[in-house]
């Protein structure tokens, strides 16, 4: 029997998929929670086999919530349950480790199915999610751009700036001027276009 809770603050539509998973043959609807701190400790206890996770929860949000549980039971399916499709929302989740990411608005019958792809291994999403992450990768942003730009000496020299290495440390280190750092350095502001060490290094460690 595969086990199902369901995190979504709405009672009703809470209601409406507790019932159409219990008619599904093999499935059985575990738990029901209204606010991720209820559903925190029910997920803990009784580690469902994959969990329908609203993002947009009252105070702790799904994406959250999600992470705590995952941290100690990586093995826990999550499809997040949402109305949100903006770009911001759909890879904030992916990068969290949610297996698949499915809008309101779909079918009870597309969530169920959705709940077997995940559960097989699959990554399920609806079509206009599905078409940014496609779009994500098939239109390179400028800022992706930018990164690809810098050479090799230039991203070895933000790896050094990167753990707070002063300039005369990263020439001794790699065997250069000191200038020739600051050299360096000026050029990678251009490219990134940032105005300072701290900028740059913060646009570098959150690429």
């Amino acid at each position: 029997m595969i086990k199902i809770s369901i995190v979504e603050d709405l009672p009703e539509i809470r209601e409406v998929l507790s019932q159409r998973i219990s008619t599904e043959p093999g499935m059985q609807c575990i738990g029901s929670y209204g606010n991720a701190e209820e559903a925190l400790g029910g997920l803990m206890y009784n580690r469902p086999d994959a969990v329908i996770m609203d993002i947009g929860l009252p105070q702790m949000g799904g994406i959250e919530c999600m992470v705590k549980v995952k941290n100690r039971y990586p093995e826990i399916r999550f499809l997040m349950f949402t109305v949100f499709d903006n770009d911001e929302k759909v890879f904030e989740s992916l990068k969290a480790g949610a297996d698949g990411y499915i809008l309101k608005r779909e079918p009870a019958a597309r969530i169920v199915y959705a709940l077997r792809e995940i559960l097989d291994g699959g990554a399920p999403m609806s079509r206009s999610i599905a078409q940014k992450v496609l779009h994500s990768f098939r239109a390179p942003t400028a800022e992706r751009d930018s990164f690809e730009s810098l050479t090799a000496r230039q991203t070895e020299l933000l790896d050094l700036l990167a753990v707070g290495l002063p300039y005369k440390l990263i020439a001794d280190k790699l065997s250069i001027t000191e200038g020739t750092v600051k050299q360096h350095i000026h050029l990678i502001y251009q490219k990134l276009q940032v105005n300072n060490r701290t900028e740059a290094v913060n646009r570098y460690l959150g690429r």
